[in-house]
Order: structure tokens, then C-alpha cells, then sequence
């Protein structure tokens, strides 16, 4: 596992600085704005929101084909509106407090150790060592979170079948059946 230290020097060395765009919370193409969230991500935007925990995601439009009829997918996303994730607006995050991991990291994220980094119009832009510092600790944790919610992914689906004939999504908390 990488250190803070490490990862922020090699955040530093790329540079990044958010020009406030919203060009992550815009679609460009297919699905290319789609922030996946966690059930507690969802519960703390829904309060930052002020509205209601279902107004907040949609099931992952990716499904697995299960026996008998069983179709489930294993996230949640902000649910977008136009093409755009809903709490954009007037070019502002109305729940920036609030905001998931992918949003506090973009477009930085981990795999394993490997840093990668996603197309951004603040890359290359000075980062003082403070903002690098807290970046890279925020990837950190959010590599934990998301470890987690794998975990207890995996635990909900050796306990928890999904109904026949449904579909549903799996997440850390159970299992959800959005149709069928």
C-alpha cells in the first residue's frame, strides 16, 4: 500500500487545481459522468440535498444475468438529470459538503497502488504540498471505503438471495429489488 507522502508527490508532479468547470459532472459521452455511491454516500447527500434517500441514485445500468429470471447490478449512482449529475447547479455542487469520494478525488483514483488519472481541464496547474497532501489522503481512504463496501458486497450476496424473476441491486446494506 502506497503512503501519503509518496502519492502526494507524484499528485504534485502531475498538478492539478479544479477550474470549477463541472465538465465531471457533465456528460460527454454514454455514460461518462456516472459517480458511483455508496448506501452511506447516498444517505449523507440526501440530507445535504434535503430530499429523500430514493431521489438521490439510480441502480448501476450495468446487469449481471442471474438463473431463474435474476438480474442485478452490485452500485448506486447520482441520479443526472439532462445529461447532468442533479445537484449541479448554477455551475456549483449543491451538495459539496456532502460529496462522494469519486467527487473529492477527480479525477484522481487508485487501482492497487497505481495512480490513474482522468481527463481534466485543471491537470498540470500547481498543487501546493498541504492540497496534495489531503488529496492523497483522501484517495487513501477512499480505496478503504470502497474495499468495504466490496466486503460487504460480497457478505450481502452469500446471505441474502436475489427473488426469482426480479431485478435488484446489491449493495453493503442488501439487496434491492428496483423491478420485477
Amino acid at each position: 500500500m502506497r503512503g501519503v507522502d509518496d502519492l502526494a508527490d507524484e499528485v504534485m508532479k502531475i498538478g492539478f487545481a479544479c477550474t470549477r468547470c463541472g465538465a465531471c459532472c457533465t456528460e460527454v459521452s454514454g455514460d461518462s459522468n456516472l459517480v458511483i455511491v455508496s448506501p452511506a454516500e447516498v444517505r449523507a447527500v440526501a440530507g445535504a440535498a434535503g430530499i429523500p434517500a430514493d431521489e438521490v441514485a439510480d441502480p448501476f445500468p450495468e446487469y449481471l444475468d442471474g438463473e431463474d429470471g435474476r438480474r442485478f447490478t452490485f452500485d448506486w449512482c447520482l441520479r443526472r438529470e439532462g445529461g447532468r449529475c442533479r445537484f449541479l447547479g448554477d455551475g456549483r455542487c449543491r451538495v459539496y459538503a456532502a460529496r462522494p469520494w469519486i467527487c473529492r478525488t477527480y479525477p484522481f483514483m487508485l487501482d492497487g497502488d497505481r495512480l490513474i488519472v482522468s481527463e481534466c481541464p485543471g491537470l498540470g496547474r500547481p498543487i501546493g504540498r498541504e492540497a496534495a497532501v489531503a488529496l492523497a489522503r483522501a484517495l487513501l481512504d477512499r480505496q478503504k471505503a470502497e474495499a468495504r463496501e466490496e466486503a460487504g458486497i460480497r457478505a450481502v450476496m452469500e446471505a441474502v438471495p436475489v427473488p426469482s424473476g426480479s431485478v435488484a441491486v446489491i449493495d453493503s446494506e442488501g439487496v434491492w429489488v428496483v423491478h420485477g
